[in-house]
């Protein structure tokens, strides 16, 4: 075992619910690795549907930057099967999950991704609580036995990577996404839009 892996355990088992955990923090943390995630999505949404060009434009993106990151994370699972905490005994699964590879993170991956696009694209008060929420669902996750604190790290670094990479292809190519991304919105969401629902 490295030395990395001795700090990586070492510190799961610091944040790690023990036996005698409490019941009321368990239920906390399973609310938040659970369903804290249906935030972002939402989110993206109401920026596109109730927003203005810019707001649109940074939503779009940061949902191309989460796709790219997720498929780079499917990639180094492939190459790479690192196991979760509770598969090599650490902790008990105080959530039910399957036993696949931990690293990176995809909960943690997503909200760093559309945290960090966000302040890239100037929605500075949306992005830092967008990653402030995305720490404290990589505290839930590594409590409850699913991650080590190394996975949501790797996360934030693949986050960066998926950045990195989408930058040059979206100031060439953003313009047109937008363009029949704004075109297909507008056939789907017609009825709404005629209505005053939602921004045409």
């Amino acid at each position: 075992m490295t030395t990395l892996d001795t700090w990586d355990r070492t510190l799961f088992l610091k944040i790690n619910a023990g036996a005698a955990a409490p019941e009321a923090l368990l239920n906390t943390a399973i609310f938040i690795a659970t369903d804290a995630i249906y935030v972002i999505p939402l989110m993206l949404v109401a920026m596109w549907v109730w927003g203005d060009v810019k707001k649109r434009g940074v939503a779009l993106s940061a949902c191309v930057v989460s796709f790219v990151s997720l498929g780079l994370n499917q990639v180094i699972g492939l190459a790479w099967q690192h196991p979760r905490p509770f598969a090599v005994g650490l902790s008990r699964p105080w959530l039910a999950h399957v036993a696949d590879s931990s690293f990176p993170s995809d909960h943690m991956t997503v909200f760093a991704c559309v945290g960090i696009t966000l302040l890239l694209g100037g929605e500075t008060t949306l992005g830092i609580v967008t990653l402030v929420l995305g720490f404290v669902v990589a505290w839930s996750r590594i409590y409850l036995g699913l991650h080590f604190p190394l996975d949501m790290l790797g996360a934030v670094v693949v986050a960066c990577l998926a950045c990195v990479a989408v930058s040059p292809f979206w100031r060439r190519m953003g313009p047109a996404t937008m363009r029949i991304a704004g075109r297909l919105y507008g056939k789907v969401f017609a009825y709404p839009i005629a209505r005053g629902w939602v921004r045409r």
